[in-house]
C-alpha cells in the first residue's frame, strides 16, 4: 500500500469562535492510500487546541511505511503498528485510519459499517453549531440552521443568557450547550443548568476546565441534565479515569485516533451506562462520513463540521430532514472533487 497527502485549508462561512478562540478556518491534511487501483481517503483536521499542525501531521505520515502491508491484513495490525510510530499525533494516525476503512472496504465492495459488523439502520439527528457571536449573525445562523432539528450553542460565562434568549426568540427547537471549560463556579454550574432545564436542553458539554473530575462528577450527581466529557476526553484509556465523572463522553475521531478506536471506546462506554455523543472538528464530508458510519450505535451526534465550510473537496454523507443519511457504496461512501 501507498501512502501519500497533502495539505489544505477549510475556509469557514463565518467567524467560529468559542470560549476561548476564534478563527475563519481549519488547516487540514488530506491523505490517501492506493492498493491493486483502489484508493482510500483520508483526513486529519486540526484546530489549534489539540496542538497538531499541518508541518507535525507531514512529518509524521513521512515515518509511516505501509508497503510491508496490504488490505489482507488486519486492520488492528496495521493501526497498532501506526500507534506505536510516536505519542500524540491523534490527527495524523486517524488520516490513516479513515484511509485504511475506506480502502479495505472498497476492496471487500462494502461500508465501512457493514465490515464492521454495524446492522442498526438508525440515522440519528445532528446538532448544527451556532458559535459565539453577536445578536445579528446569530439571527442569520439560525436562519441558516432551518434544516436541522437540533442546535448546538456555544457559550462562555458571559452574556449567554441573552444568546439563550436570542434563540428562543426564533425557535423551541431541543438544543445542546457546549460551554467549552469556561464555567468557574460549580454552585454557579449548577444553577445555570436548572435555568436551562426549562429551556429544552438536551444536554452539557465540558463545564470547567478538563482536568477538574472534582467538579464535573459533583456537578454531574446533581444536574437535572446530562453532563458530556469533551476535552476530558481524548482516548480508550481515559474512559476508567472519568467513568465517575460524566453521565456521557464525546468521541471524535481526530482526537481517538480514527475509527477503530472509536468504535472500542463505544463498547467501553456502554459497558460502564455511558451516554454517547458523536463529534467532530469543522473537517470535509471525507471525515465526517467516515464518523458517520459508527452513528447507528450512539444517542447524539455532532456530525456538521462539513456544512460549516465553503470549500468541502468531497461528497458524502448528507443530512436529509436533519437525520444523517449515509450513502451505500463501498467504504466511507464518499466521491473526491475535482476542486483541489
Amino acid at each position: 500500500m501507498k501512502l501519500s497527502f497533502q495539505a489544505y485549508n477549510l475556509k469557514l462561512k463565518h467567524t467560529f469562535s468559542i470560549a476561548n478562540f476564534s478563527r475563519t478556518e481549519t488547516p487540514i491534511v488530506l491523505t490517501q492510500i492506493e492498493h491493486n487501483g483502489l484508493i482510500g481517503y483520508g483526513e486529519a483536521s486540526l484546530p489549534q487546541y489539540l496542538g497538531e499542525t499541518q508541518h507535525s501531521v507531514c512529518k509524521f505520515l513521512e515515518k509511516v511505511n505501509l508497503s510491508n502491508f496490504d488490505f489482507q491484513t488486519n486492520i488492528e495490525d496495521i493501526t497498532h503498528y501506526i500507534d506505536s510510530i510516536e505519542a500524540k499525533n491523534t490527527a495524523a494516525k486517524a488520516s490513516i485510519d479513515i484511509a485504511l476503512h475506506d480502502l479495505i472496504g472498497k476492496a471487500k465492495n462494502q461500508t465501512t459499517r457493514k465490515m464492521l459488523g454495524i446492522k442498526s439502520n438508525k440515522r440519528p439527528f445532528t446538532s448544527y453549531t451556532i458559535g459565539i457571536d453577536n445578536e445579528q449573525i446569530i439571527r442569520k445562523k439560525l436562519k441558516e440552521s432551518e434544516p436541522y432539528a437540533i442546535l448546538k450553542i456555544k457559550v462562555n460565562q458571559e452574556n449567554w443568557r441573552e444568546t439563550i434568549d436570542i434563540i428562543r426568540s426564533e425557535t423551541q427547537k431541543p438544543l445542546f450547550i457546549d460551554a467549552n471549560q469556561s464555567w468557574q463556579c460549580k454552585e454557579e454550574a449548577l444553577e445555570n443548568i436548572n435555568y436551562l432545564s426549562t429551556k429544552n436542553v438536551l444536554l452539557i458539554e465540558q463545564p470547567f476546565e478538563k482536568n477538574n473530575l472534582d467538579a464535573h462528577k459533583w456537578l454531574s450527581e446533581r444536574s437535572p441534565i446530562p453532563i458530556f466529557a469533551d476535552e476530558s476526553i481524548q482516548r480508550l484509556s481515559d474512559i476508567e479515569r472519568i467513568k465517575q465523572c460524566f453521565n456521557g463522553i464525546n468521541i471524535k475521531l481526530m482526537k481517538c485516533t480514527g475509527i477503530n478506536e472509536a468504535l472500542k471506546m463505544i463498547k467501553l462506554a456502554r459497558k460502564y451506562n455511558l451516554k454517547i455523543m458523536l463529534g467532530c472538528m469543522t473537517e470535509t464530508s471525507c471525515a465526517i462520513s467516515a464518523a458517520a458510519q459508527l452513528s447507528p450505535l450512539v444517542d447524539f451526534a455532532d456530525l456538521d463540521g462539513n456544512l460549516l465550510i465553503t470549500n468541502d473537496c468531497f461528497n458524502g454523507t448528507k443530512i436529509k430532514k436533519g437525520r444523517i443519511s449515509m450513502k451505500n457504496s463501498p467504504g466511507i461512501g464518499i466521491e473526491k472533487l475535482n476542486i483541489l
